[in-house]
């Protein structure tokens, strides 16, 4: 069974949003070994200047490459990343699998974005859209999209 996990900078402050995300990783388990897996955010000053971003960036992306084994795929969520439609989303779970890989993290940054770092360990860089959205909002959004992404490959009624 394909293990997935979503490792992600912070921890969800809103009810909704964990109540959310706590729905999806229930229904997921029926298709993957799935998981959540947070890294602290780093502390910010409120307007940050560039030397201190990219700080940010340094110390929370060390966290999320700790977190990442050599056999997992990485898929880097970013806004210059690959735009995929559902169906498509389903197919790359899918040959993940059938290649013979056991694990795939999806990787969602801060409210600062992801380090270079981070990037390039991908093996796949997506985008969501061209909005910009929370990033904890594009943690209910992702589990969303990967529950449908397995409700696709299994032919049941949820992708319409």
């Amino acid at each position: 069974m394909l293990k997935v996990s979503v490792v992600c900078v912070g921890k969800l402050k809103e009810k909704y949003l964990k109540d959310a995300v706590a729905e999806y990783s229930k229904r997921l388990q029926s298709f993957c070994k799935f998981e959540i897996i947070e890294v602290d955010e780093e502390k910010t000053a409120e307007a940050p200047n560039d030397s201190q971003i990219n700080n940010i960036l340094t110390c929370e992306g060390k966290r999320i490459l700790s977190k990442l084994d050599r056999s997992t795929r990485v898929v880097a969520m970013c806004i210059e990343g690959k735009q995929k439609s559902s169906v498509k989303l389903a197919e790359y779970l899918s040959d993940t699998a059938v290649n013979g890989i056991s694990s795939i993290a999806f990787v969602i940054g801060g409210s600062w974005g992801l380090s270079d770092e981070v990037k390039s360990r991908a093996d796949l860089k997506l985008s969501m859209s061209e909005m910009t959205f929370p990033h904890q909002l594009a943690r209910v959004m992702l589990c969303e999209q990967i529950y449908r992404a397995f409700s696709i490959n299994s032919g049941t009624k949820y992708h319409k």
